[in-house]
């Protein structure tokens, strides 16, 4: 259908016509993304505009949560810390040590993972020392 150009009030700027090249040029233009994009984004969410623009944040939000970890989104925080299976204390702690990347998260993780073990290990190994020695004083 057809844009009607003699109305341009409040409920045809918050609308966006895929039918028209000059609303999808338009559109494609404010939120920066591609007129593909932006004609995925309608199919998905409707027409409405706010919704497109919501959409579309949540989804350049997505692609950066690969690679980044934001401690101010608490849906992050949320999110981060299942990953890792730590609490979010310990996740804002290796933030603070290795950085906003997740992979310098990651790393940082395994490695204090690996460290508590082979610190487990020496623990035992003592226990088991102590115990054979007790055992051949007895």
């Amino acid at each position: 259908m057809a844009d009607d150009k003699a109305k341009r009030g409040g409920a045809d700027r918050a609308l966006i016509a895929l039918t028209e090249r000059y609303e999808v040029a338009y559109w494609s233009k404010k939120f920066k993304v591609t007129p593909a994009k932006l004609k995925y984004a309608v199919k998905k969410v409707g027409h409405s505009a706010r919704k497109v623009e919501e959409y579309i944040k949540l989804q350049k939000h997505r692609a950066a949560d690969k690679s980044r970890i934001a401690l101010s989104e608490a849906y992050e925080v949320r999110y981060w810390s299942k990953k890792f299976k730590i609490t979010p204390a310990k996740l804002k702690a290796a933030v603070a040590a290795a950085g906003h990347s997740a992979k310098k998260v990651e790393a940082y993780l395994t490695g204090q993972k690996a460290a508590k073990r082979k610190a487990a290990k020496k623990t035992v190994k003592k226990k088991t020392k102590k115990a054979a020695k007790r055992k051949k004083a007895s």
